[in-house]
């Protein structure tokens, strides 16, 4: 048998490893593709890759995201118009918007607590989605909370160290949710080229006019849209290069 010693040295090993081979192979393939054969995506398929992107790690696991499966043929097309009709976005066989939202956190809250797994739900959960997260959030009728947060912040770097930042500003909350959805999105387009379709991330797009077309309050965020499809002939344009990782690594 086994043990959990072994399986842990075997995930460990640099190069043979099958989950490390198969992780390269998706990630290393995976290319922006701008034009898509005729093929469907099955519905079980993305079914199955939303629920990956769905597992990507998020803060405090409040999810503030959202995936817009645009199939509607009128949608459709107004879609492709509002993605400045792009090939990606024309040739596509699924559409989906990817939405950051700044208005769950407390409602996700309080729904993990309903939901959590382990019962009963222990003190220092409850504590941490009550209280916590709360007080991480709130900003007060023009900010008056957020100007409370940001001195107690202050005070508590001085007297006692290092302190996450709490958020200020509605800005503060939108680039978190930001953040968590970018996860989820990449877990999305892995999952599809690990099912043997690409996709190509689009940032041109009138987010004003799509946010119209799916109908999204101010408080939801589309940050990028997401064509998807299995990978034309001619759907890579350029080769693939990175600058140099030294570049960008460093290590202090």
């Amino acid at each position: 048998m086994t043990s959990s010693t072994d399986k842990q040295a075997s995930f460990a090993t640099p190069d043979n490893t099958p989950q490390l081979q198969a992780f390269r192979e998706v990630v290393e393939s995976r290319r922006s593709v701008r034009r898509f054969t005729d093929t469907p995506i099955p519905d079980d398929v993305l079914t199955d890759c939303l629920r990956l992107a769905m597992l990507a790690p998020n803060s405090s696991n409040l999810q503030p995201w959202e995936f817009y499966v645009i199939d509607d043929a009128d949608n459709r097309k107004r879609a492709v118009k509002n993605c400045m009709n792009q090939n990606a976005a024309k040739t596509a066989a699924r559409l989906i918007a990817i939405v950051a939202r700044t208005d769950v956190w407390q409602d996700h809250a309080q729904q993990i607590l309903r939901e959590y797994p382990d019962t009963p739900v222990p003190k220092k959960v409850k504590d941490y989605y009550n209280k916590v997260v709360a007080l991480d959030f709130l900003r007060g009728p023009a900010n008056v909370v957020s100007a409370v947060k940001w001195s107690a912040t202050q005070v508590f770097r001085r007297v006692k160290g290092p302190i996450k930042s709490p958020y200020y500003t509605f800005e503060d909350t939108k680039n978190w949710a930001t953040n968590n959805a970018s996860l989820a999105a990449e877990n999305l387009m892995l999952a599809l080229r690990a099912h043997g379709f690409d996709s190509c991330p689009m940032g041109g797009f009138d987010e004003p006019a799509m946010k119209r077309l799916l109908d999204l309050s101010g408080d939801q965020h589309i940050i990028m849209m997401i064509g998807a499809g299995e990978r034309a002939d001619n759907g890579v344009y350029n080769t693939q290069f990175r600058f140099d990782q030294e570049q960008f690594v460093h290590y202090v």
